[in-house]
């Protein structure tokens, strides 16, 4: 049976820079307090022309490029985000469509913060069944568009990014993905969520009026859960593979807040030296931060290294994948 691996990373993010000092002129915090309690300092913004296809156009040209592959050698577009362009037709078709890849398959899914991790499962079992051997994974948001900039427990947090991997078959069963295991409960769904949109609440005058659009979410709750859920994950599959956490040269865990990522690497007996950190610059950039961290990081990985992804998002949402390097 083929094992997959990545074969190329790239990341790409809009010009626009907000600080925490812009911040302090738009909603009532400051700069340690932001500092403090989630780690960032700054995180991109996009401007209202450019849509989030744009910005996984950019990501997935990247990966490409670092694969040594060109657009017509993919197989698969995969697209994990909950800032589609549109609902339909699918950001991936589109992001296919600017790759000039039209023709081959292309969907999106929508599993939060976890979308990376999600789609390296899918691409792993996809490569693992035969049907496809190069497959492109992204993950994309512009949650700034999302954001109601009068709250300042949400809008501190989030910034806008892509990240991509190319996925590839080998033969080498002691590289590239090792085991990953995924898990969601929407039993706590309300905890992050956009309430308005869809068909539970269609757009009107009062959901606008209402910012029903924007995102909500319970900060306490999230972070007492997210800590539990993204350390079980990482437990089950260092220990199904027979990893112990000193042999994890790096984590890489979903670039949330300074605070859960300390817990999560303490918890799994990880030290923070071996951690990557990007939220300073990105804030939270959801689907996108685990594929944008690992872009900025690899030059920093050797080849045998074992790398832990952890994350969790919406819906409720949480996985990990252990890989080789």
């Amino acid at each position: 049976m083929a094992h997959s691996y990545i074969k190329g990373l790239g990341a790409y993010v809009p010009d626009g820079v907000l600080s925490n000092a812009d911040l302090e002129k738009i909603v009532e915090t400051s700069d340690k307090w932001i500092t403090t309690r989630s780690g960032i300092k700054t995180r991109h913004i996009s401007d209202e022309n450019t849509p989030s296809s744009e910005l996984a156009t950019e990501a997935a040209k990247i990966a490409l490029d670092n694969a040594g592959m060109e657009a017509s050698e993919l197989d698969l577009v995969l697209l994990g985000t909950v800032c589609p362009d549109m609902l339909f037709p699918s950001t991936a078709c589109l992001v296919a469509h600017k790759l000039g890849t039209d023709g081959i398959p292309a969907f999106d899914f929508s599993a939060g913060c976890t979308g990376f991790i999600y789609g390296l499962a899918i691409a792993d079992s996809f490569i693992k069944s035969g049907f496809y051997k190069n497959i492109l994974v992204i993950g994309v948001e512009e949650l700034s568009k999302l954001m109601n900039w009068n709250d300042r427990g949400t809008c501190v947090l989030f910034g806008d990014g892509a990240g991509a991997a190319i996925v590839s078959p080998t033969d080498d069963s002691k590289k590239g993905i090792l085991d990953w295991t995924l898990s969601a409960n929407g039993f706590y769904g309300d905890f992050i969520r956009m309430p308005a949109g869809g068909s539970m609440l269609p757009a009107s005058k009062k959901t606008v009026r209402e910012n029903l659009h924007t995102v909500f979410m319970k900060g306490n709750e999230v972070f007492k859960l997210a800590i539990r859920l993204m350390t079980d994950a990482g437990k089950t599959v260092l220990e199904r593979s027979g990893v112990s956490p000193q042999e994890v040269a790096w984590l890489v865990p979903h670039q949330a807040n300074i605070r859960i990522m300390e817990a999560v690497a303490s918890r799994l007996g990880i030290p923070k030296e071996r951690v990557v950190i990007t939220i300073d610059k990105y804030g939270n950039t959801s689907a996108a931060s685990i594929p944008m961290a690992m872009y900025d990081a690899r030059d920093r990985f050797s080849q045998g290294d074992y790398i832990l992804l952890v994350a969790f998002g919406s819906g409720f949402t949480w996985g990990s994948v252990l890989l080789r390097w």
